[in-house]
């Protein structure tokens, strides 16, 4: 998937219109987790320095339409000004005389951050007139904001029929590279790593691992599910009943196709999800009555780690345990360690994956960490991404 990348536009002197995902975590009006802004970093830079007046366009939470102060992105703008190390101006405007006069007032290689694209009703709803409004703001269009793409909506996929080109930025780039690495030449083996809680978020990106892998590890609250449709107990963990038989019919289906899908051996488990829980150990895959599994157990860390270390290409979706929890973060948080020591190309993505691995210490020897979840997972489906789908195609791409 070869696509136009930011590198090859002509924005010396024009208005840019760079839809980022500032979409970041506040609190008392401070960015609490600064990631996804500074994953945006290159690619601003780059336009600044080929002297573009740059209009940044994001949203923020789900305001559903209407403004809310509390989910206004001007405390954001303040943010990026200290890590950019340049002057972020804000309009309270998205759209109209208002923002149009801000980008007037832009000089080359000067920033401005729209207010929250989603305070108007538009946006989410791919309003060919609010993707137009945008479009007038611009002379050329860019997307960098991967954790939204798999989403229609007027600044993702509506926008850019409006320009005669749209390209991605840098870390779109980036995002293609890997995940299209993953989902279409993988160096074997191949192994897999899926967490969080209900299996029937995930059911489709477990099917199109399981043609891809050869070893997928199951972790997290899912991982109860698993067991429980191979006949274990599991106490009082968290089930998705719902989706039981197709845990069964999963398993079958990797026996069948003779790829490895690993449950865990052992657990950590407590009677309740809580700070004040006293963690228990637990030695085989049976959890008994009145107990909930938390994470997964020392014998399941190391086998996992085995698998890890004889990896060539790696992708982590998912916590192990519940690793916001001290008591039941090993797991995790060794799984961490032993990806990062992996000499694999390795892929981490979701927000508690991506949080897991900050926390361990590790996020610098991950070959690459995704900026979306859903949009990663989406990709690793095989689905078409509307972000991505209108981005220009380069030849044979």
């Amino acid at each position: 998937m070869r696509k136009l990348t930011v590198d090859r536009l002509d924005v010396s002197g024009k208005r840019a219109l760079l839809r980022v995902d500032f979409n970041v975590p506040l609190e008392n009006g401070r960015v609490m987790d600064d990631t996804r802004i500074r994953a945006a970093l290159p690619t601003i830079r780059h336009l600044i320095g080929r002297g573009a007046r740059v209009i940044l366009a994001s949203h923020l939470g789900r305001p559903k339409g209407k403004a809310d102060p509390r989910l206004s992105l001007a405390p954001v703008a303040r943010h990026l000004e200290s890590v950019l190390g340049a002057p972020v101006a804000f309009s309270p405007e998205s759209t109209g005389e208002g923002a149009a006069g801000a980008v007037a007032a832009l000089s080359e290689g000067g920033v401005l951050l729209l207010e929250n694209l989603r305070f108007h009703p538009g946006e989410e709803a791919n309003d060919p007139e609010f993707a137009r409004a945008l479009a007038a703001l611009a002379d050329v269009y860019v997307s960098d904001a991967f954790g939204t793409v798999h989403r229609a909506h007027a600044s993702t996929a509506g926008l850019a029929r409006y320009f005669p080109q749209a390209a991605c930025g840098f870390l779109i780039a980036k995002e293609l590279q890997f995940l299209g690495m993953a989902l279409e030449r993988p160096q074997s083996p191949f192994v897999a790593i899926l967490g969080g809680a209900k299996l029937g978020d995930k059911i489709p990106v477990v099917r199109s691992l399981l043609e891809r892998t050869d070893t997928l590890l199951i972790g997290g609250a899912m991982a109860y599910t698993f067991l429980r449709a191979r006949g274990h107990e599991v106490g009082s963990s968290l089930l998705d009943e719902a989706h039981l038989g197709l845990a069964a019919e999963l398993i079958e289906q990797a026996e069948a196709a003779g790829k490895a899908l690993r449950l865990p051996l052992d657990h950590v488990v407590a009677a309740e999800a809580s700070a004040d829980a006293e963690p228990e150990p637990c030695g085989g895959p049976d959890i008994p009555a009145g107990r909930m599994g938390l994470d997964i157990g020392p014998r399941t860390v190391a086998a996992y780690g085995e698998a890890v270390a004889e990896a060539k290409t790696i992708v982590w979706n998912g916590p192990l345990g519940v690793f916001e929890i001290e008591a039941f973060q090993a797991g995790t948080f060794a799984m961490a360690r032993a990806v990062a020591d992996s000499e694999a190309v390795s892929i981490v993505g979701g927000g508690d994956s991506v949080a897991a691995v900050n926390r361990a210490g590790v996020a610098e020897r991950i070959s690459h960490i995704s900026t979306g979840g859903g949009a990663a997972l989406e990709f690793l489906e095989g689905k078409t991404l509307p972000g991505i789908a209108v981005l220009t195609d380069l030849d044979g791409g």
